[in-house]
């Protein structure tokens, strides 16, 4: 089952080729909040509201009037974070960016202790990953809107991933809504200046979806990025995700970004991307304003798109009160 939402108000239910309005269902939030209270599955929720009219979910995609999948009424208590050096082949391309021929980079050091520590047995403690902020709601892009480089930045580069949604229960437990496409929208020049700017790099929006897979993660998914300029593909690559293709277990990840208490805060929103092993900047990629990144694999439904704009300068003052 995927389930997609309205910018209007409205959630969207797939079922193979068959997707209809959810009768009186606002936001994918709110059926998420009613299955906590009732103790069910969403699936049962959905079931319980029935659904209505059929859409094309294509057509309203091209319109424009998607939103990502799941979005919490105040942006303050959406949080967008991740985790990085989680899948096998991203060792090559950070270790690139960050060796200085002195013997292992950190961040090999952090693929290595993934590799051997991050796929615990249940019950068991494993290594924890690289983690790193995003933002609030506020950079939470819809499909097809803008992904914004800031005027100071020096790349503005895709990262396909694969993301999960959670929402915290009244008693403060996590609670997985669903996964979705992901592009964790980066600046990878920065990052490449010196490892400790990767937290300034990550301050970026990100979109996700526009369709979320509600149900278990596939084992082993299989995807194609994209760059289209000027309506020709200037890059393209597949991309690998799941757990047959990770370091790190997704229990892992989420124990590891749960644990902390400000992180288990009722009503809170999160989504947390998995990370990724395929970077269009690894392959000498420049990109530049009106650039369209495109993320898709089969399991996730309609691709993601969304295209590359530079914002203007801003100064800031800083006023005494």
């Amino acid at each position: 089952m995927h389930l997609s939402q309205l910018k209007d108000g409205g959630v969207i239910c797939r079922q193979g080729d068959d997707a209809r309005l959810v009768r009186n269902a606002g936001s994918t939030y709110g059926l998420a909040m009613e299955a906590i209270a009732a103790g069910t599955s969403l699936e049962h929720i959905i079931q319980l509201h029935g659904l209505g009219e059929p859409v094309d979910l294509l057509a309203l995609a091209e319109q424009g009037r998607l939103d990502c999948p799941v979005r919490h009424p105040d942006t303050a208590h959406m949080f967008l974070t991740g985790t990085g050096l989680t899948h096998l082949g991203s060792a090559s391309t950070r270790d690139a960016m960050h060796a200085s021929g002195e013997g292992m980079s950190d961040s090999m050091k952090m693929f290595k202790m993934g590799i051997e520590g991050g796929k615990p047995a249940p019950g068991e403690a494993g290594v924890q990953p690289e983690w790193f902020y995003k933002g609030t709601g506020a950079v939470a892009m819809a499909p097809g809107e803008a992904l914004s480089s800031p005027s100071f930045a020096l790349d503005g580069g895709e990262e396909p991933e694969i993301a999960g949604v959670y929402v915290i229960g009244p008693q403060g437990r996590p609670h997985r809504i669903g996964f979705a496409l992901a592009n964790e929208f980066s600046d990878h020049v920065t990052e490449r200046l010196n490892y400790l700017f990767l937290a300034h790099s990550k301050l970026r929006p990100a979109s996700f979806g526009p369709e979320l897979l509600v149900g278990e993660l596939p084992r082993d998914i299989r995807g194609t990025s994209r760059i289209v300029r000027d309506g020709q593909v200037l890059w393209e690559k597949p991309f690998l995700s799941g757990e047959d293709n990770m370091s790190h277990s997704i229990a892992n990840l989420e124990q590891h970004h749960f644990k902390y208490g400000l992180f288990r805060e009722p009503g809170d929103l999160h989504v947390h991307m998995f990370g990724t092993a395929t970077l269009s900047v690894a392959d000498g990629i420049v990109t530049q304003a009106g650039d369209r990144f495109e993320i898709e694999a089969e399991d996730f439904g309609l691709t993601l798109r969304n295209p590359l704009k530079v914002d203007e300068a801003h100064d800031v003052e800083v006023r005494t009160l």
